[in-house]
């Protein structure tokens, strides 16, 4: 099986805002979300689609920038609409929103490159944070032919929550990618003090940011002894 499809995160954002295609079996949770999406600045929809032909067909007469799709669709299943889209050549952005919690589907999705994957059923404010948060990874490289260095790539995944993954309550994006970066260049392992010395934080929040890349596998931790109180925490890139 080939990698991720990538994301389509270079292209500029239209005067008119980014473009939605909503595309869900329910008539009444379409408009809903319909109606969140037209509350968020910078987002309009374009169309709406009850079925994956109408789906299809919409996507290649609007051109979406992004899509909300379902995965439960009375003629496909939304894990072919992504192959389908892909194999047309359409680069849109795809954000899941499903009740749809079997581990196959979320894999199936990432695979096949979705922004994000939200679960149903969700209300306002978590949709537009979401919508927020990938408006600013859009942003972020706009009109770009390439990233500065690891930093700023860095910094765009941190701003799509790392394509499917919202940050802990109290953590930011901007901090993530200078503490993920102060890991990167640490010349071995790096503790807690070391990186807040370096990006100019409490060792508190230094070592939270630490501990938050360790649990989602970017960093491994190992303990180093000394002779006398606990023994300290060291961290490095995995």
């Amino acid at each position: 099986m080939s990698g991720p499809t990538p994301t389509r995160i270079t292209d500029a954002v239209a005067d008119d805002g980014i473009r939605v295609l909503i595309v869900d079996d329910d008539f009444m949770v379409a408009r809903v979300h319909t109606g969140f999406v037209e509350k968020v600045e910078g987002f309009e929809v374009v169309g709406v689609a009850h079925t994956a032909a109408d789906a299809l067909t919409q996507v290649s007469e609007h051109r979406p920038d992004l899509v909300l799709l379902d995965m439960y669709l009375p003629d496909r299943f939304g894990l072919d609409v992504l192959g389908e889209l892909r194999r047309a050549g359409s680069d849109c952005d795809v954000i899941v929103i499903t009740a749809a919690r079997e581990l196959d589907a979320v894999r199936g999705a990432i695979q096949r490159g979705v922004v994000d994957y939200v679960l149903k059923p969700f209300g306002f404010q978590d949709l537009r944070e979401r919508l927020e948060r990938y408006a600013a990874q859009r942003q972020l490289l706009r009109g770009a032919d390439e990233v500065d260095g690891q930093a700023e790539i860095d910094r765009v995944l941190a701003r799509a929550g790392s394509g499917s993954t919202v940050l802990p309550k109290g953590l930011s994006p901007e901090t993530v990618a200078v503490v993920a970066d102060a890991l990167r260049t640490a010349d071995g392992t790096l503790s807690a003090t070391e990186a807040a010395e370096a990006v100019g934080i409490s060792r508190v929040s230094a070592r939270r940011y630490l501990e938050y890349f360790v649990s989602t596998g970017r960093a491994e931790v190992s303990l180093r002894y000394g002779t006398t109180g606990r023994p300290e925490r060291r961290y490095r890139r995995a």
